[in-house]
C-alpha cells in the first residue's frame, strides 16, 4: 500500500480552553482527526466526554460546526445533516458523528447499523475509552475482560470479553473500515485522509486512553496507547468492503500482554489466571486477523 503523506503541523482547529481532564486521550483523537479532515467539516456530537470537552454554549472550542444530539442519534443524526447538505448541492463537506464507545458500541449501535445498512455517505468516529467515563466509570460493551469500573468492581469485574465493533462494521460491508491509536498519530492521519476521499459510510474506531477510568498518570496516555498496539491488544487495520483486511502497522516493540495491563489500575487485581486468560483471547483475535489479510 502506497502510504499518504501526512502534515502533523496542519492548521490547529482543535483549540485551546476545552473543559478535558489532564492527558485525555480522546482530546488527543480529535486534534489529529481535525488536522486530517481540514475546515470542511461538520460533526454531529452526542452524548459523551466530547460534549462537555467541546465547552458549553456558546462557546466552543473547535473550528468546525457542531451539531449537538441525544445519545442515540449521532448516525441518524450526521445522515440527516448529509442529506440536507446534499439537497444544496454542498458535497465537498465531511460528515462526521463523533462518539465515544457508549454511543457506538451500545447505545448508537442500532441508529449506527442503519446509517451503515443505507451505506449513508457519513464518517463515524468512535473515540474509545473502554467505559461510560463522562458519568462516572460505567461498565459499557468496550469494556475490557475483568476490568474494574465503578459497576464491575475489583469484587467483580466483567467476566465477558469486548465486543468487536470492527468485525461487526465490517459484516455491513461498508467501504471502509479502520482502528487507530492516538499513540501512532501519522497512521491516524493517514486513515481519516483515506476515509475523506471515499463515498458512503466509513468506521474509524480510535482507542483513547482515559487516565481517570485507566487508573492510569495523565502523563501515560500516548506510552499506554502505544503499548496496547505493540502487545496486540488494538491491532491497528483497515478492512474495505468488508473483506479486505490489511495491518497497517506490525508491532515492532517487544511489550506482553502482561505488561500493558500492569501499568493500569484497572487491572491491578487480575489473577495470574486471568491474565492468562486475556492474554490467550488476545493472540487468538491477533492470529485470526493475519489469517483474514492472508486470505484478503
Amino acid at each position: 500500500m502506497t502510504e499518504t503523506t501526512v502534515d502533523l503541523r496542519a492548521p490547529e482547529l482543535c483549540g485551546p480552553g476545552h473543559l478535558a481532564c489532564q492527558g485525555c486521550g480522546a482530546t488527543l483523537a480529535m486534534r489529529y482527526a481535525l488536522k486530517a479532515l481540514g475546515e470542511r467539516t461538520m460533526i454531529a456530537l452526542p452524548a459523551c466526554c466530547w460534549s462537555v470537552i467541546a465547552g458549553p454554549f456558546p462557546y466552543c472550542n473547535l473550528g468546525v460546526p457542531v451539531y449537538h444530539c441525544a445519545f442515540e442519534t449521532a448516525a441518524a443524526t450526521a445522515s440527516g445533516i448529509r442529506a440536507g447538505l446534499d439537497m444544496q448541492g454542498i458535497e465537498d463537506v465531511t460528515v462526521m458523528a463523533w462518539a465515544g464507545d457508549g454511543g457506538t458500541f451500545d447505545i448508537g449501535l442500532q441508529a449506527l447499523s442503519a446509517a451503515a445498512e443505507r451505506n449513508e455517505n457519513i464518517l463515524f468516529v468512535c473515540y474509545d475509552n473502554e467505559a461510560y467515563m463522562n458519568t462516572g466509570i460505567q461498565r459499557s460493551s468496550a469494556t475490557p475482560f475483568a476490568a474494574w469500573t465503578t459497576t464491575t468492581p475489583e469484587t467483580s469485574p466483567k467476566a465477558d470479553r469486548k465486543k468487536d465493533i470492527d468485525r461487526i462494521m465490517a459484516a455491513h460491508r461498508i467501504p471502509y473500515c479502520a482502528t487507530a491509536s492516538v499513540g501512532y498519530p501519522e497512521d491516524l492521519m493517514r486513515k481519516f485522509l483515506k476515509a475523506k476521499g471515499i463515498v458512503g459510510m466509513r468506521f474509524i474506531h480510535i482507542l483513547a486512553p482515559c487516565p481517570a477510568g485507566w487508573r492510569m498518570p495523565s502523563d501515560m496516555t500516548v506510552e499506554i496507547a502505544r503499548m496496547a498496539v505493540e502487545s496486540k491488544v488494538f491491532p491497528l487495520y483497515e478492512v474495505e468492503d468488508g473483506v479486505r483486511y490489511h495491518i497497517t502497522y506490525h508491532p515492532k516493540r517487544p511489550v506482553s500482554v502482561e505488561q500493558y495491563l500492569k501499568v493500569q489500575g484497572r487491572f491491578k487485581h487480575l489473577t495470574p489466571e486471568m491474565v492468562a486468560q486475556f492474554a490467550a483471547d488476545v493472540q487468538e483475535r491477533w492470529e485470526r486477523l493475519q489469517k483474514e489479510c492472508a486470505s484478503s
